[in-house]
């Protein structure tokens, strides 16, 4: 387990991203101290953000490319070259140590904001994992004081998957360490043992070595207007809820962050193959308590188990890890929920643990479903039906008054609801765009559209409307014609 254009454009990166290619041939179930040879599907790539800018990784503080918050860098973290050292480790490491990858980004920071930087590492569908691989990110000060560090691997199904681990700069009372304003510098490292350990063969060795894309997504908080309750709420309602029962809507989920589909309370349906990671996006406010339950649906046929087959992660709107949840599979359907998690609290920044401690913000949570790549070789390539029911608990409280906007702007705000939201899924739920161009009502120009539209009256109302069905119809049967024909 991972710890944890225009509208016809849009609908046809949907197609492309949905797309499922090839077959899969799995390694072993079981859990292996060692990399396993595991042939990845051809699945939808990691979608990085439209306007992503470019951050060339350095492989030292001199040197580093600045990053702005509010703005998203793509980048990449090199894995041991073809010379046996390591691309980026000026330490001399050797040994177990040797091949590790690093990669260094400049912050300039002033001395009233709180900074977070999201990394993202997503490793190439035919590397060749061990549980314990993954990444690392940290945020040092000038003096190379670690301010923070956050880690995590891919887990005991071994399945490449997108890796996401996040770094901050805090300005907390009472802690001395990082308070200045000033340069920091954000470093990125490989972990684990399949660096180029030479153990799966020429064709595995190569996948080893290639680079891990990057995405980073700094974001910027601004302080309060006036001092605010430092203490954590110590009783809150921690009984599992039950899971809604509705009828469920459609919605296809996003391939990243950035592309996650918008979703509200509700029940959703999707489908999921193996080796793909699905990313859906939740407005919660100031006080709500979110919770989900995935199930996935069973197979045609059954031929053992694949442990820590489907993951559930929870993140929050600075993509920081919440709660995970996973199951194993053996080709019956199965369910996984979130463990309870308190209502979002400004104060929870005080609380000395996770999962408190990362419910700070109203905006943007994230759930990300992984379906690892070895099901396919017990259970087939799949697709595989998949049911999100997503529930807010708590009341929506007041936020917490913030002296000026975050960056980006808007950032920690629920803001309006989304317009695409608007068709039912199920008592007290809003539906999603079941075209799923992951976007859902995030699309600039469908907004435009529907301003245009608004000003030129209901007919043009009335054929937009016929036309995007149309092409949404369209759209969906093509992705199942890509799902039922892998080889077409």
């Amino acid at each position: 387990m991972a710890r944890r254009a225009g509208r016809g454009a849009a609908v046809w990166r949907a197609v492309v991203r949905s797309a499922v290619v090839g077959a899969v041939l799995g390694g072993s179930s079981a859990v292996l101290p060692g990399p396993a040879a595991v042939a990845a599907p051809d699945v939808p790539s990691y979608a990085f953000a439209d306007d992503v800018r470019s951050a060339p990784a350095a492989t030292g503080t001199t040197g580093a490319a600045r990053l702005e918050p509010g703005a998203t860098y793509r980048s990449s973290l090199q894995t041991r070259d073809t010379g046996g050292g390591a691309a980026g480790d000026t330490d001399g490491d050797t040994g177990e140590g040797q091949g590790k990858g690093r990669a260094y980004y400049r912050l300039e920071l002033d001395g009233v904001s709180d900074v977070y930087v999201a990394v993202t590492a997503i490793p190439r569908a035919e590397a060749v994992l061990s549980p314990g691989d993954g990444m690392s990110v940290s945020v040092q000060d000038a003096d190379s004081t670690t301010c923070s560090t956050d880690s995590v691997t891919v887990g005991a199904a071994r399945s490449p998957q997108p890796l996401t681990a996040w770094g901050a700069r805090e300005l907390l009372p009472g802690k001395g360490l990082c308070q200045k304003a000033g340069t920091y510098y954000v470093v990125v490292e490989r972990t684990g043992t399949s660096t180029g350990t030479g153990t799966g063969g020429a064709d595995t060795d190569l996948a080893d070595a290639q680079p891990w894309d990057l995405e980073l997504a700094p974001v910027s908080e601004a302080p309060l207007a006036k001092a605010a309750a430092t203490s954590v709420p110590e009783v809150w309602d921690s009984a599992t809820p039950t899971p809604l029962v509705d009828e469920p809507a459609g919605v296809r989920g996003g391939a990243g962050f950035t592309a996650a589909a918008a979703v509200r309370q509700g029940v959703w349906s999707d489908e999921i193959v193996p080796g793909q990671t699905l990313f859906y996006k939740v407005p919660v406010d100031w006080g709500r308590q979110l919770s989900a339950t995935v199930d996935l649906g069973s197979a045609d046929k059954s031929s053992g188990y694949v442990v820590d087959a489907l993951d559930l992660t929870l993140y929050n709107p600075v993509r920081a890890s919440v709660k995970e949840t996973g199951i194993g599979y053996g080709g019956s359907q199965k369910s996984a929920s979130l463990p309870p998690v308190p209502p979002v609290g400004y104060a929870n920044r005080y609380a000395p643990t996770d999962p408190t401690k990362s419910l700070r913000f109203a905006g943007s949570y994230y759930l990300v479903v992984h379906l690892a790549a070895q099901v396919a070789e017990g259970f087939g390539d799949g697709p595989y039906g998949l049911t999100l029911r997503v529930r807010l608990g708590g009341s929506t409280r007041a936020g917490p008054g913030y002296a000026r906007q975050s960056v980006p702007r808007g950032f920690f705000d629920v803001g309006a609801p989304d317009p695409v939201l608007s068709v039912g899924a199920g008592a007290g739920a809003a539906g999603a765009d079941a075209a799923g161009d992951g976007a859902s009502g995030d699309d600039p120009a469908m907004k435009a559209v529907a301003v245009g539209g608004i000003g030129s009256g209901s007919v043009l109302l009335t054929v937009l409307g016929v036309w995007t069905l149309t092409a949404r119809r369209r759209a969906a049967a093509q992705m199942r014609v890509n799902a039922q024909n892998p080889t077409a």
